[in-house]
This record gives C-alpha cells, sequence and structure tokens, in this order.
C-alpha cells in the first residue's frame, strides 16, 4: 500500500488532483490506515492512469465517470471515438500552428495558393504595389463574399493577364491611376481596352462582367473609389460595352 503522494509521484499528477478526482466520484476513496491517512494499491493506480490519460485527452470529467461504469466493449468503444477526435484536434492545431508560424514570418495567407502565386507574378511584370495591394484587397473580398463564383472569375483575369498585349493594356491601367480625369490618353486607352475586350470575347458580354453578378460591382467599385482618372476609365468602357 503507497501514500497520495507516493501515488501521486507514480502517476505524474499532483495531491490535489487526486482528491479532486476523489470529490468528483472519479477515483473510489481508498481505505485509510490506523493514522487515518489513505492508502492505494496497484488498482488505485491503474484507475488514476486510466483517468489521467482521458483528462488528457480533453475528456470531461463528467464522461470520465461515465465510463467508470462502462462494459469493456463500450470502454473501447469510447477509446476509438475519444481518438479519432483527438486526430481531429491534432490536425485542426497543426493547421493552426502553420498560420502562426506564416504570421511570425510575414507571410499572410487569406487566399487560395494560385492567387498568391498570381499576386507574385503581377510584382514580377511590373505593376506597382499599390495595383498588387489592391488585387489582393479585392480577392479577399470577392472570395469572401461569392466564393462558389470568385475561382471563375479569377481564372479568367489570370488568363487575360497571360496574354502579353492585354497584360500591356492592364499596365497601363495601372499606371492611369495619377492622371488627370480629363486626360487625352485616358479616352486612348479605354478605346484600346475596348478593342481588345470584343476582339477576347466578341460580341457577348465578357464573362467576368456579367450584369447578372454582384461581383463586378464590388471590384470596379473599390477601383474607382481610389482614382477619379479610373473612375472616368470605368465610365467610357461601360458606356461601349453596355455593362
Amino acid at each position: 500500500m503507497i501514500t497520495i503522494g507516493q501515488l501521486a509521484r507514480y502517476v505524474g499528477v499532483s495531491t490535489k488532483t487526486i482528491r479532486v478526482y476523489h470529490d468528483k466520484g472519479l477515483l473510489p476513496d481508498p481505505d485509510r490506515d490506523a493514522s487515518g491517512y489513505r492508502r492505494y494499491g496497484a488498482n488505485d493506480a491503474i484507475d488514476l492512469i486510466k483517468i489521467r490519460t482521458l483528462a488528457e485527452a480533453g475528456v470531461p470529467l463528467a464522461r470520465i465517470r461515465e465510463l467508470r461504469s462502462a462494459t469493456d466493449e463500450e470502454f473501447q468503444q469510447a477509446l476509438g471515438e475519444i481518438d479519432d477526435e483527438l486526430t481531429a484536434r491534432i490536425h485542426g492545431l497543426r493547421a493552426t500552428q502553420g498560420r502562426l508560424r506564416r504570421l511570425a514570418a510575414g507571410h499572410l495567407a487569406p487566399l487560395p495558393t494560385e492567387i498568391g502565386i498570381h499576386l507574385e507574378h503581377l510584382v514580377r511584370w511590373g505593376f506597382t504595389p499599390r495595383w498588387v495591394d489592391l488585387q489582393r484587397d479585392l480577392w479577399i473580398l470577392v472570395f469572401a463574399t461569392y466564393p462558389d463564383q470568385a475561382i471563375t472569375l479569377f481564372h479568367d483575369q489570370a488568363e487575360t493577364l497571360a496574354d502579353p498585349a492585354l497584360r500591356m493594356l492592364f499596365l497601363e491601367y495601372d499606371r492611369a491611376h495619377d492622371l488627370d480625369a480629363d486626360d487625352p490618353r485616358i479616352d486612348d486607352l479605354a478605346r484600346r481596352i475596348i478593342e481588345a475586350t470584343r476582339e477576347r470575347y466578341g460580341p457577348g458580354e465578357p464573362p467576368a462582367l456579367d450584369a447578372a453578378s454582384e461581383i463586378p460591382a464590388l471590384i470596379q467599385g473599390t477601383v474607382n473609389a481610389s482614382s477619379p482618372a479610373w473612375r472616368r476609365l470605368d465610365v467610357l468602357l461601360r458606356a461601349e460595352l453596355d455593362v
């Protein structure tokens, strides 16, 4: 027979924890010696190890108490369920740890990987940091509000920018940000964008500018708010493309 202190050291818990388990009805109160001190045996140690293991796995004490009266089959089934729950928690914690490490490294990734790669391409192609940041913010908004349609819209834009001639138009669009709204270069750029759009999509509406979707309004409204020149360019494009 061993004392409560010896039992606590052997199992790896505190004596206070053992007393709590007694109070909660998880661990039966053992016999006491002539001096009134609790004395524990091997079965008590085994029971305490079971309780500690389940508690460390996140099993509520009330459920642990219920499992004391379970059959061997019921206990094994419960252990399987607990193991599955623990596996899911481990996966979730690993994902959280990954996000935490990316945050510590300054690598935030609130978007699909392919969009992150696309934003890196924008930098290499010569787009301004302002444009790249705007694109990132826009895609976050689009994926947050229209996750099902967003990826289709993104693929359409990515295919557009893969064409060097069309990419040059976007670069000019980017650089037109600081022009006066009545600068004639805006009219010329609008004309060339309209010609390129009709050549790419034909007489119909571009998929990315489907009037039935609220995504274009979300995107263009944000873009227009940052530049009077971009706002006028949008007016010219909409007037000719009828969107």
